[in-house]
């Protein structure tokens, strides 16, 4: 990578892409990739959605910027109109535009402190936020986030995540959750509990239902804002519009990001309206949050998630995603290969530490092979050891098929 980039940043591929096309992309070299990364996340309706493009054409065109806090500019007003209507919760809710998942985060904390006047977080073992300095303290994780930056913006206590995937059991962080009112703060002094429906970072792990609830049961009882993190799960990637609906509980505020503008930068948080106007005028903003083109783009990306579009694309790749992976168990070729992880299109998969090997070192190799082989892949999880695989929805079933062929191809390579 040039030497004008900074070493701090954490490179998986070391190749420079040219363009894109829904589930393809090309590299400076003409080689091609099925992305099976999407930007991190970030494109659910696939490289240059045609829609999406024009939109933003459009409106390059017409107004490429306003400060909506010093003149406001009509798409601000038509995405939070329209979030009103694509958010599945039964109370009015506002919002603020945000440049950024991890924007969204730090806005969400001054609204959980200026609403209860408390200064505690609660956030969850695996969890991840974003990297500014507030959010980087709610990380589930220290290394490399943490390291070496001393003190961060606290107080912050962090929960065993429960998961039907790997992963603490509901009674393992119910009694947590007690010991620590009983040990080390009362509820009284917690402003919010933070958690991802589904943890990007962390593995594509799926919360606890039965733990969603409880959650959900305690932060009404004790005045606590429960804030869902769909920064990564939101837009589609579970099969609905947002992961919390899998889950049977409503946020006070809801962090959303990534996918929402299809490639360029936008966020938002968005909660019930007296959460969201409780700090005084001038109290939430930004120069470049909620930027018109990348509000064009999100307005499109609402009208193709319909409910129809969401089910048949969930549809499509969670049965080749279980039909495939199965037969990779099955064939016992694989010793290292895992359980999957996730829910509809949100799918991880374990590698499993070999005589020879980590789990982390088996899935290392395996980026390595894949990207040889032609599809590009991303790991997470606390140990990195979880592959993730984020296809756009949009993937057609014949790139899907190729790109799961190619890890398969790169799966022979590994050694047991």
């Amino acid at each position: 990578m040039s030497p004008c980039v900074s070493q701090s940043l954490g490179i998986i591929h070391p190749i420079v892409l040219e363009k894109g096309l829904n589930a393809e992309a090309w590299d400076s070299s003409g080689k091609r990739y099925i992305d099976f990364v999407g930007g991190i996340g970030v494109l659910n309706l696939g490289h240059c959605h045609p829609a999406i493009t024009a939109a933003a054409k459009n409106q390059i065109d017409k107004l490429m910027h306003s400060a909506f806090n010093a003149v406001p500019h009509r798409g601000y007003l038509d995405v939070a109109e329209a979030l009103q209507s694509f958010i599945p919760v039964d109370y009015s809710l506002s919002c603020m535009l945000t440049n950024s998942g991890a924007e969204a985060t730090e806005n969400a904390l001054k609204i959980s402190r200026a609403a209860t006047g408390r200064q505690a977080v609660i956030a969850f073992d695996g969890g991840f936020h974003g990297r500014t300095l507030a959010a980087l303290n709610l990380n589930g994780k220290v290394s490399p986030y943490k390291v070496g930056l001393g003190t961060l913006p606290g107080p912050v206590y962090h929960l065993p995540f429960p998961s039907p995937d790997d992963g603490a059991s509901t009674q393992e962080a119910t009694q947590a959750l007690d010991r620590l009112f009983e040990v080390e703060i009362p509820s009284e002094e917690v402003a919010c509990i933070i958690v991802e429906p589904v943890q990007g970072e962390g593995g594509f792990r799926l919360l606890d239902h039965v733990f969603a609830k409880h959650l959900r049961k305690i932060c009404g009882e004790r005045g606590i804002v429960l804030i869902v993190d769909e920064i990564q799960s939101g837009f589609g990637r579970t099969g609905t519009r947002f992961a919390f609906t899998h889950l049977g509980i409503e946020p006070d505020l809801l962090l959303m990001g990534k996918s929402m503008a299809s490639g360029l930068p936008l966020a938002a948080v968005a909660g019930r309206t007296n959460l969201m106007n409780v700090l005084p005028k001038g109290g939430l903003g930004g120069t470049y949050s909620g930027n018109a083109v990348a509000c064009a783009a999100a307005k499109v990306v609402m009208e193709h998630m319909s409910d129809a579009n969401l089910a048949q694309w969930k549809h499509t790749q969670e049965s080749l995603l279980l039909e495939t992976h199965e037969r990779w168990k099955r064939s016992h070729r694989f010793p290292m290969l895992g359980a999957m992880t996730g829910i509809g299109s949100m799918r991880g998969i374990v590698f499993e530490d070999t005589l020879n090997a980590t789990g982390a070192e088996h899935l290392a190799t395996l980026l390595s092979a894949a990207r040889h082989a032609g599809v590009l892949l991303m790991p997470s999880g606390r140990k990195r050891n979880v592959l993730r695989l984020l296809p756009p929805l949009t993937i057609s079933p014949e790139h899907l098929s190729e790109g799961l062929s190619k890890i398969e191809q790169a799966l022979e390579t590994l050694q047991a």
